[in-house]
């Protein structure tokens, strides 16, 4: 009701005062006061606040001359938590290393417990078993050239002081006794006798362990190669990079002519295939099937359709196999696949044919007509094909003319391209004129222009 007689704008007088609203019960609502900092604590302008803390405390203290801990504002504890349990002794005891031959006598710390066990870094001295001979092995197996039995156990002496670590013991080799040997000389004599000596002791009947066999001549070859890597100069490391380049490129080249070697070859069985299909049974005459009620006949559609997906550069036409009322004429509709380069030759060579575009869609006319179609697309992309064929045979002309001043290559004429007959009349394959539907030529043959003129340049000059 008061809502009513706040909206009407009626002075309720006494009513008011007797409303009973939240002030009343709860009564009057205080706004808490944020405590804030004392007077004459207040931060001057032009400081930073965290610089001001620095400086100040909320107090008005100075800063301690010395770094101090609060600890019940700090975020470190001052002290431990220590168990109940009482500290483990540890006493500064004497101890040898297992690894030392001087029987250095060394001095830690070390706790009470642990006082008669053995040092724990000791499990870390591992040695190398280095194989040994005796004289009577050295004197029927071990003998080579160059090599006496003083500088062999020379050797095997180093072998074990250091453990197999050849680039120390070629520096640590006695050149005042023996003759200078490099790190692969080393390496072949070791491995030479320790080849021999698991064939000498391996036991009949059991397994001979893996072998391992070094060729010191490879090696050095390899040291060799990297030396001449590492030593190249700026402009043999940018010539390096012009040849990877090129040899990208020429490899590039390469699959693309196998690639249209391969497209090609297709087309080529395609047109075998279709020929060998329309030509399987002469003479004969297709009868005519009557189809009874109204059940559309798609088995041959379907047929000639899957048999021309099938082949390379045939048109894969629109199947019509969904539920509902379709046209005829939908089947013979060029799909948007075949692009508007090839779908213009076919329509140039339709009309050369004199055949309508869009002829009566009966059952058979439309599919004899995409058959048609198929086949002009394979006769244009033959023709595409001869026709790079024929490009590239004159470029290699050009190149092999610049290379051997004074030679002709002589192209047969069952291949060269001018060695069709003018005055005969022109045939169907002679009727697209691939060249103006390409367009532009392509970058590849741009590049070959390019360079036959480059050769007739360096031919002239020649």
């Amino acid at each position: 009701m008061s809502d009513v007689l706040d909206i009407l704008e009626v002075d309720r007088g006494g009513a008011a005062s007797s409303e009973i609203n939240r002030e009343k019960i709860i009564g009057p609502q205080r706004v808490a006061k944020r405590p804030g900092a004392p007077r004459g604590s207040r931060r001057p302008e032009g400081i930073n606040r965290e610089l001001y803390a620095l400086l100040y405390s909320d107090n008005k203290e100075h800063p301690p001359l010395f770094p101090t801990e609060d600890v019940n504002k700090g975020y470190k504890q001052t002290k431990a938590k220590l168990g109940m349990r009482r500290v483990r002794p540890w006493r500064w005891t004497p101890f040898t290393n297992p690894a030392r031959s001087d029987s250095a006598v060394l001095h830690h710390w070390r706790r009470v417990a642990d006082e008669d066990k053995e040092y724990a870094f000791a499990k870390f001295n591992k040695k190398v078993d280095v194989v040994s001979f005796t004289d009577q092995e050295y004197q029927r197996h071990l003998q080579a050239d160059g090599w006496s039995k003083a500088e062999t156990e020379h050797l095997f002496d180093l072998c074990r002081r250091f453990d197999l670590r050849f680039i120390v013991m070629q520096d640590r080799w006695d050149r005042a006794k023996y003759a200078d040997r490099s790190v692969e000389d080393l390496k072949g004599r070791y491995y030479s006798i320790c080849s021999t000596l698991n064939k000498l002791r391996a036991e009949p009947g059991l397994p001979q362990t893996k072998e391992f066999v070094y060729d010191a001549a490879h090696e050095r070859r390899r040291k060799q190669q990297l030396k001449r890597l590492f030593s190249r100069s700026p402009k043999q490391i940018e010539e390096e990079q012009h040849l990877l380049a090129e040899l990208r490129k020429i490899e590039a080249r390469k699959r693309e002519r196998e690639r249209k070697t391969q497209d090609l070859q297709k087309l080529i069985n395609s047109a075998d295939t279709e020929h060998r299909r329309l030509h399987k049974t002469p003479g004969t005459v297709k009868k005519k099937v009557v189809h009874v009620g109204n059940k559309p006949p798609r088995d041959r559609l379907d047929s000639a359709s899957s048999g021309a997906g099938d082949a390379g550069g045939s048109i894969k036409f629109p199947d019509l196999r969904g539920s509902g009322v379709s046209l005829r004429s939908q089947r013979m509709k060029l799909p948007a696949s075949i692009g508007q380069k090839k779908a213009k030759a076919i329509e140039q060579l339709v009309q050369e044919l004199g055949i309508e575009m869009s002829p009566m869609p009966t059952e058979e006319i439309s599919s004899q007509f995409n058959e048609l179609r198929n086949d002009m697309l394979l006769l244009y992309e033959l023709k595409m094909g001869l026709s790079s064929c024929e490009f590239e045979l004159q470029t290699l002309k050009h190149q092999y003319e610049a290379l051997a001043p004074g030679k002709t290559l002589d192209i047969p004429s069952s291949i060269a391209p001018s060695g069709l007959d003018i005055n005969r009349p022109k045939t169907i394959s002679q009727v697209l004129d691939i060249h103006s539907s390409q367009g532009t030529p392509t970058r590849k043959r741009k590049a070959a222009l390019e360079q036959s003129k480059v050769l007739h340049k360096i031919k002239a000059r020649t």
